[in-house]
C-alpha cells in the first residue's frame, strides 16, 4: 500500500519552508506521494496516512499557526503516524545543547504527548537581518544572536530518510 504523506508547516521567513520542502523532496525519492504544505492551507488530513508536522521557532516559541494546527488537528494527528520539528536555532554545534535539551515548547509537550510522534526533532535554523524590521533587528543585535544560514542539509535529510523508512516498512 503507497502510504500520501503530508509535510506541513509554519515559517516566518521561509527557512522553514525551505526545510519542509527538503523533507517532501526525500520522501518523493523514496517513492512516497507527498505534499508539501503551509499549516494554513491544509483543510483535510483525511487522504493522509502520515504527518510530518514542522515550525520555525522564535524566543522559545513555535509560529501561533503551527500550534493551533498541532492543536485542532491532535487526534487526527494520534490515528497517524507522526514526525514533528522545529527550525531554530543559529549557530554552530549541536542544535539540542544549543537549546538546552528542548525539543518543543513546553506548552505543546502534553498534546505530542497524545499524539505520540514517531520522533521530535529540532533542526539549525537560519536569521536573515535583510528580512527583518528594525524591531526584530535591534532584538537579535542586543541578545546577540547569531545571524546566518546554520541550516544542517546532511542532518535534514538523514532524518527524512529515517522518515521514509519507517514509512516503507510498516
Amino acid at each position: 500500500m503507497n502510504k500520501k504523506v503530508l509535510v506541513t508547516y509554519a515559517t516566518k521567513y521561509g527557512a522553514t519552508a525551505e526545510i519542509a520542502e527538503k523533507i517532501g523532496e526525500v520522501l518523493q525519492e523514496a517513492g512516497l506521494a507527498t505534499d508539501v504544505l503551509p499549516v494554513k492551507k491544509v483543510k483535510d488530513l483525511g487522504p493522509y496516512s502520515a504527518v510530518v508536522l514542522g515550525s520555525a521557532v522564535y524566543i522559545g516559541h513555535w509560529r501561533k499557526e503551527a500550534v493551533k494546527f498541532m492543536e485542532k488537528n491532535e487526534q487526527a494527528l494520534a490515528e497517524r503516524d507522526v514526525w514533528i520539528f522545529s527550525s531554530g536555532p543559529t549557530d554552530e554545534g549541536d542544535p539540542e545543547e544549543l537549546v538546552k535539551g528542548w525539543t518543543l515548547p513546553e506548552k505543546l509537550e502534553p498534546v505530542a504527548g497524545r499524539i505520540q510522534p514517531h520522533d521530535i526533532a529540532i533542526f539549525h535554523g537560519e536569521l536573515d537581518p535583510e528580512k527583518m524590521n528594525f524591531i526584530e533587528r535591534t532584538m537579535i543585535k542586543n541578545i546577540k544572536v547569531p545571524t546566518g544560514d546554520y541550516r544542517d542539509w546532511d542532518m535534514i535529510a538523514d532524518w527524512a530518510t529515517a522518515v521514509a523508512d519507517t514509512l516503507q516498512v510498516e
